[in-house]
Parts: C-alpha cells; sequence; structure tokens
C-alpha cells in the first residue's frame, strides 16, 4: 500500500480583494482600497505597491499549484485591524474583512481556512463578533493585532487582562490564534524611514505580546486556546535569557504572574517558520520544540518566502536548508508542513482534524 502524501499546509497567508469587491464606502473614509488597475493598496495618506500577482484570489491559487501547496491559512490584511477608526466606520470596516474572508473561505474549502479579526479597544462588540464569526460564519481562527489604541487613544498590548473576555471566548470555542504585528510607527516615536517598523520594531512588537501572554499565564488559564505568534516570534526567542533573569533578579515587578520559564515549549504556543535565516529557526527550534513551529510563508509580501532570484528564494527553501545542516529531520519537516498546522487551528479535537484534512483532501 502506498504511503499518505504528506500535506503541504501554509499556516500564514494573505489575500487582497479584487478593487471592484472592496465597498465604495472604504474609498471614501479613507480607510482602504485597491486602485482599477491592481498596482497599489492605499489608505488615506498611504500606499504600498503590490508586489506579486498571487494577493489576489486566481492568481494566488495559480501559485500555490505551482509550488505544491495544498493549502493556506488566510489572516486579515493589517491594514484592517481599525485603530483610530471612529467606531461605526471600524465596525463596517472589520465586518467586511471577517465576511470577505469567510466567502473565500466557504467557496474554497479545500484550499483555504481564513482567519477572522476584532477591535479589542471595545470588548463587547468583539466578543459579538466572535460569536458571529464561529456560530454562523463557521471560522476557528481569530486574528489579533500584537497592540491596539484604547478608547481613549492609548496603546496597549492585546493580552492586557482587560481583553479576558477575548480570551474566555476563545477557549469556549477551540480557537486559533494568530497574533501579528503592525501599527509601530503609530505609537513608537521614531520617523518612519528604512523600513525600521517592519524590519525590526514589528519583531518588537511580537516579543511584547509573548511577554505578557506568558506572564499573565493565558497558555494555563485558556487551555483550549491556541496562540501563533507571526514572524517566529522571532526576538522573543534571543530575549528568553533576559526575560528570565529579569524576573528572578526583580520578583517585586512581578507579583502574581507566571515564570517565563513555564511557558517555553509549551504544546498550546506556536511560532511560524518565517525567521528568513537557518541560524533564527535553530534557535527557535532549541527554544521551543520542533512541534511549536509550523510553516509560514507570509505571501506574497517581499518579506515573504517567494520566489526570488535574487535570494535564490522559493517557499519552502528555509526548511530545506535546515535538512542539510542537520537542524530537523524530514519527518520533523513534514510535521512543520502539516501536522503543527493542523494541531494549531484544531487543538486536541480530533473530529475537527479529520473534517480539516477530508475538507483539505476531497
Amino acid at each position: 500500500m502506498a504511503e499518505k502524501r504528506k500535506l503541504r499546509i501554509n499556516g500564514h497567508s494573505h489575500l487582497l480583494p479584487y478593487p471592484e469587491e472592496i465597498p465604495q464606502f472604504m474609498k471614501d473614509k479613507g480607510i482602504f482600497w485597491v486602485d482599477k488597475d491592481r498596482k497599489y493598496m492605499l489608505q488615506k495618506d498611504w500606499n504600498r505597491p503590490i508586489t506579486d500577482s498571487s494577493f489576489f484570489l486566481d492568481e494566488k491559487l495559480a501559485w500555490m499549484e505551482r509550488f505544491k501547496i495544498d493549502h493556506a491559512v488566510v489572516l486579515n490584511l493589517s491594514q484592517l485591524y481599525g485603530n483610530g477608526l471612529r467606531v461605526e466606520e471600524m465596525k463596517q470596516a472589520l465586518r467586511f474583512q471577517n465576511d470577505f474572508n469567510a466567502k473565500v473561505q466557504r467557496e474554497n474549502p479545500s484550499k483555504f481556512t481564513c482567519g477572522f479579526v476584532v477591535h479589542p479597544g471595545f470588548v463587547r462588540g468583539a466578543c459579538w463578533e466572535i460569536e458571529r464569526c464561529v456560530e454562523e460564519l463557521g471560522m476557528q481562527l481569530l486574528c489579533l493585532p500584537t497592540h491596539y489604541m484604547d478608547t481613549i487613544g492609548t496603546w496597549r498590548c492585546i493580552f492586557d487582562e482587560e481583553n479576558e473576555p477575548i480570551f474566555e471566548l476563545a477557549n469556549k470555542y477551540n480557537l486559533a490564534i494568530e497574533i501579528h504585528p503592525y501599527d509601530g510607527e503609530k505609537f513608537i516615536k521614531l520617523e518612519n524611514t528604512s523600513w525600521r517598523f517592519h524590519l525590526i520594531w514589528m519583531l518588537a512588537q511580537c516579543a511584547d505580546a509573548y511577554h505578557f501572554l506568558t506572564l499573565n499565564g493565558y497558555q494555563d488559564k485558556y487551555p483550549n486556546m491556541r496562540t501563533c505568534f507571526a514572524h517566529g516570534g522571532q526576538l522573543a526567542q534571543i530575549n528568553l535569557g533576559r526575560r528570565i533573569q529579569g524576573f528572578d533578579g526583580r520578583p517585586d515587578l512581578f507579583e502574581g504572574k507566571s515564570h517565563p520559564r513555564k511557558a517555553v515549549g509549551h504544546k498550546n504556543i506556536f511560532f511560524d517558520t518565517l525567521v528568513h535565516d537557518t541560524g533564527g529557526l535553530e534557535l527557535l527550534i532549541k527554544n521551543q520544540g520542533s512541534k511549536q513551529v509550523l510553516m509560514g510563508l507570509d505571501d506574497p509580501y517581499p518579506l515573504g518566502e517567494m520566489e526570488s532570484e535574487k535570494q535564490s528564494s522559493y517557499p519552502g527553501k528555509i526548511l530545506d536548508l535546515a535538512i542539510e545542516r542537520d537542524i530537523i529531520s524530514e519527518t520533523e519537516r513534514d510535521a512543520i508542513w502539516e501536522d503543527n498546522v493542523i494541531q494549531w487551528l484544531c487543538g486536541d479535537d480530533e473530529a475537527a482534524k479529520q473534517k480539516l484534512i477530508s475538507r483539505i483532501t476531497s
């Protein structure tokens, strides 16, 4: 009997709506839109080039087929976290994003699992939207920013204790959670130059969110909630020793908090592979164990693991290099592409796992 082919599931992907799918109010209010030539994504006083055709659905499907990617986890667009918008505009923008992602998943069940987003600054409304997305739209992945603006304009970490009602619901519904950084330039008072917020501060934002998830012990308090940090939570890996020494050296600053060591390698905390080099991947795996690492390509952004002649790169290259350098085995590579992504999405719910696998392979 032939051995069952291992699946290749990308746990960190993005998708833009086609220009005509974006409601007019989004452009009128300067919230978010795509130009008719599909060259730029835009907001009021902001634009960014669309660097690959696979930002869009049909082209994404062709790209996935070319690189033998069976399934992709589509996150929300970072531009649609809703920070700084008026309440009604924020609600409409987030609802558009969630309905769009739900439609993509519903119409392409073998190819996509899509996330939904809420704004933590309005906890009650966020909980209502979680209930709607899970119960009406059949979604199981909650996308949250590392930081958000509260109702009085203060920037806060997502794992603030005020947000516990959100995590209680995530626990109730057995949700996977994706933590992704954005908006750093809005609260870190540095000039936005040389792409510093994407190259450096985004990784610091992830490390900050990991700091508070683990200090609050949420990985144990909410055992049915599984959290994945984007971009390998990269600065959180190199920073581990400093956090442990800080906790031990100044216990007066951490009364009632959970020790950082308790979270290392925890089965409910995951990280994607998008660290860009095998040294970073090796540290991540040494710290957390390979079972807590899942494939993340961050396609089709230029900081994703895309095909690139300049970097002689292609989707999956970092894992192939890691095998060459004896950082992981082929069995571990296969698990990072399949088992670990499924474990993050479904947890210990075996029926949910089988349902997902059937959806992908049908």
